[in-house]
């Protein structure tokens, strides 16, 4: 009788792990194109490590950018859209830094953060979206 209820216990547990590997599986389409979203945005969103180390910013979209823009295509155009963002806002803060001297760049500095960041939300947001997105006013370098 022990023998019976192991063998049935051992059953269920096999069926139950079955069920759990079956629902683990990932989707072929689905996934793939959920986790092509979440690396485009991440490229957007790896621009915030500039609030860590110096020219973070251009640093964390670019690694992100080059790991995965053969594997993604919409990383590559994202990609690429961060890094040119990036890129632009960097020349700009410098322009803005040497602009203090005559007290013009004490207004510029803080109105190009607040630009950087919530331009910075909505690009990830859109890419999050699975959208194309193209930041304003930034220079095209890297095409």
């Amino acid at each position: 009788m022990s023998e019976e209820n192991n063998s049935e216990g051992s059953g269920s547990e096999v069926a139950a792990t079955e069920e759990v590997q079956a629902s683990a599986a990932p989707s072929s389409g689905a996934d793939s194109n959920k986790e092509e979203r979440n690396w485009a945005m991440g490229c957007h969103l790896a621009s915030f490590a500039g609030f860590l180390i110096p020219f973070g910013n251009i640093i964390g979209p670019l690694v992100i950018w080059l790991i995965k823009k053969e594997e993604f295509p919409m990383v590559d155009e994202h990609g690429k859209e961060a890094l040119n963002f990036q890129i632009t806002v960097a020349l700009i803060g410098i322009v803005c830094a040497l602009l203090i001297l005559v007290f013009i760049g004490l207004l510029l500095l803080p109105a190009l953060a607040i630009y950087w960041i919530i331009f910075t939300i909505i690009a990830a947001l859109k890419a999050n979206e699975g959208e194309s997105y193209q930041y304003p006013f930034t220079l095209r370098l890297i095409k």
